[in-house]
C-alpha cells in the first residue's frame, strides 16, 4: 500500500497555501504526460494505472501521519491538519488511456479532476507510479520486438533491482511488456506470472564427487529403476557419447564434480553440454524428459548452434524423439544490442534470460514528468484524445480536441494540426477511430467506470497494440516519429491563449 506521504513536501505546502487562501475546494484539472520517449525510441508503453487507481481508492492521511506532518510544517495552523485528516478522493475523477497502450509525447495519459488541494497531493505519487512502470514496460516491449514473437523472454532482474519494491514492480511490468516468465517467486505468487529458473555456478561448485548423490525416493514411473540405476545410466551414456565417432573430441574426460551437480539438479527438478546430454539421456531412460540448457558465457551464437547440432545428432544416432528440440536459454548481460547482434549472426537460442539492462539503464534515460513550460509541451484546457486509423489498419495520428468539441467521425475529413508549428498540418480521413481517455475513477459523479483489467489482459493489450503499429514507428534504429496533433479549434484556442498571456517586449 502506497502511503499518502510518498510525496514532495512542497505539495503539502501548496495545499496549505490553497487552504489558507480559501481556494482548496476549487475544482481543477491536471494532465499527466511526458515530453519525449525513452531509450531513443518513438513510442512508450503506458504502465502504472492500476496502482494509481488503488492509491486514490485507499487515500487517507491517518493520525500518525498527521503528527509527522505537524513536526515538519510547524508554521501551519492546526485547522489545516484537521482538514487534511478529513480528505479522501470521493470527489476526484480520473480519466486515463487503458494501461498497456502505446502512447506518445504530449498526449495526456491521465486527466485528474477534483478539488485543487486534493489533486495537488496526487501529482507526485501519480508521476512516481507511472514513470517507473512505463519505463520498465517500454524497455521490456523493446526487447520483445527485437527478440521476435517466437522466443521466450525470461526476467532475471531481481538481484539487481532497486530494492524489494523495485524488484516486484520490475517483474510485473516486464511481464506486461511482453516477457514470458520471471525468476521472482514473490511476483509469481502476487500476479500469477509464470516462474522459470535454472541454477547458479555456486550450485555446480558445491559438489565434489559422485558419492554425494543420494535420493532414495527416486524411482522411474514404473518403479523398476532407482537412484543408483539413474547414476549408472548417466555414466553409461557418457561413455557411449565419448566413443561415438561424431562426438569424439567433444565428449572427453568429464569433470566428475560438475557431472555430480548435473545429476543432483536433475534428481530435484526432473529436468558443459556433454554432462547435460548424458544426464538428459539417462532421464529419458528413466521415463522423464529434460528441459534444456542455459548458456551464460562465451560466444552465445556459436555455442547455441553447436549445441543444437549435438542435440540433433543424438536424436538421429540414438533414436531419442525430440532431443534435437531441447530448449537453449542464453543469459549473461543481454540487452537490445546483443539480441540484435545475435539475430544478425544467426543462432539457435530459444529463450533469453535478461536482468541487468532492464533496470540499470533506466537511470540514464529521460524521466517523464509534468511540464509547466507552455511553449514546449503544455496544451491547456480539458481535452479528449482520439487515435485515427488508416486503410491498412495502422494508426495514422493521435488528435487532441476540447472536451466540448464533437468527436471525429469515420470517413470524415479531419484537419490535424501540429500544436505549435503552423506549417505542419494534414487532412486525415480515418477508417477507424478509438477514443483513448476513459473514466477509471468517477468519484461521486455517477459516471460509468471502466473496470481495471487483469495483468494478463493488460499484457495482451500491449502486445496487440505493438503489432498494430506501423513497423517503421517501432523499429529499434531511426524510427519514424509518430504524429500527435490537435484539432483546428484547439489549435486556435492554444495560440490565442499563448499570445494573450505571453509578455510583449518593448524597445526604446
Amino acid at each position: 500500500m502506497v502511503s499518502p506521504l510518498l510525496n514532495d513536501l512542497y505539495q503539502f505546502s501548496m495545499a496549505y497555501a490553497y487552504w489558507k487562501a480559501g481556494k482548496h475546494k476549487e475544482r481543477a484539472v491536471f494532465d499527466l504526460f511526458f515530453r519525449r520517449n525513452p531509450f531513443g525510441g518513438e513510442y512508450t508503453i503506458f504502465g502504472g494505472l492500476d496502482e494509481c487507481i488503488r492509491f486514490i481508492a485507499n487515500f487517507k492521511i491517518d493520525d500518525e501521519q498527521i503528527s509527522f506532518l505537524r513536526s515538519v510544517m510547524p508554521n501551519c495552523e492546526n485547522a489545516f491538519f484537521d482538514y487534511l485528516r478529513t480528505i479522501d478522493c470521493c470527489d476526484v475523477e480520473v480519466y486515463a488511456i487503458p494501461e498497456g497502450s502505446v502512447v506518445f509525447p504530449k498526449i495526456p495519459l491521465l486527466r485528474v479532476e477534483g478539488p485543487v488541494a486534493v489533486v495537488q497531493l496526487l501529482e507526485t505519487p501519480f508521476v512516481n507510479l507511472v514513470n517507473f512502470a512505463s519505463l520498465l514496460t517500454t524497455n521490456a516491449a523493446r526487447h520483445r520486438l527485437v527478440a521476435g514473437k517466437s522466443k521466450l523472454l525470461l526476467e532475471f532482474g531481481l538481484r539487481r533491482a532497486q530494492g524489494p519494491d523495485g524488484g516486484i514492480s520490475a517483474s510485473k511490468y516486464c511481464y506486461m511488456g511482453g516477457f514470458d516468465a520471471t525468476s521472482n517467486v514473490a511476483a509469481g505468487r502476487l500476479f500469477g506470472i509464470p516462474l522459470r529458473g535454472t541454477h547458479s555456478h555456486a550450485f555446480v561448485s558445491s559438489f565434489m564427487s559422485m558419492d554425494e548423490i543420494v535420493d532414495k525416493t527416486l524411482k522411474s514411473p514404473d518403479g523398476s529403476r532407482t537412484c543408483e540405476d539413474f547414476v549408472s545410466l548417466v555414466q553409461n551414456w557418457f561413455s557411449k557419447l565419448q566413443w561415438t565417432d561424431k562426438f569424439r573430441g567433444i565428449f572427453g574426460e568429464t569433470n566428475q564434480s560438475e557431472l555430480a551437480a548435473f545429476i543432483s539438479y536433475a534428481l530435484v527438478m526432473k529436468s558443459g553440454i556433454p554432462n547435460f546430454c548424458a544426464v538428459a539421456l539417462a532421464l529419458n531412460d528413466m521415463g522423464y524428459k529434460a528441459r534444456g540448457i542455459r548458456l551464460d558465457s562465451g560466444d552465445l551464437a556459436y555455442q547455441s548452434i553447436e549445441g543444437r547440432k549435438i542435440f540433433c545428432e543424438i536424436e538421429k544416432k540414438f533414436s531419442v524423439p525430440d532431443f534435437g528440440k531441447m530448449i537453449i536459454t542464453a543469459s549473461n548481460d543481454l540487452n537490445e544490442e546483443t539480441l540484435d547482434a545475435l539475430n544478425k549472426q544467426g543462432h539457435e537460442v530459444d529463450a533469453f534470460g535478461i536482468g541487468t539492462y532492464l533496470l540499470v539503464e533506466i537511470s540514464k534515460q529521460p524521466r517523464m514528468k509534468l511540464s509547466e513550460d507552455v511553449s514546449k509541451v503544455s496544451i491547456p484546457c480539458k481535452k479528449q484524445i482520439y487515435r485515427l486509423y488508416g486503410r491498412e489498419g495502422y494508426p495514422l495520428v493521435d488528435i487532441m480536441t476540447g472536451v466540448n468539441e464533437p468527436p471525429p467521425k469515420v470517413a470524415e475529413r479531419i484537419l490535424c494540426r501540429h500544436p505549435f508549428n503552423e506549417s505542419k498540418r494534414a487532412y486525415v480521413v480515418p477508417q477507424r477511430i478509438e477514443e483513448l481517455l476513459k473514466c477509471y475513477w468517477p468519484g461521486d459523479s455517477h459516471k460509468t467506470r471502466e473496470e481495471l483489467p487483469s495483468l494478463q489482459k493488460i499484457r495482451e493489450r500491449c502486445l496487440l497494440q505493438l503489432s498494430q503499429m506501423r513497423p517503421d514507428h517501432v523499429r529499434r534504429l531511426n524510427p519514424t516519429p509518430y504524429k500527435v496533433s490537435v484539432s483546428a479549434k484547439l489549435y486556435d484556442f492554444i495560440h490565442f491563449l499563448w499570445l494573450s498571456e505571453a509578455p510583449v517586449g518593448e524597445l526604446q
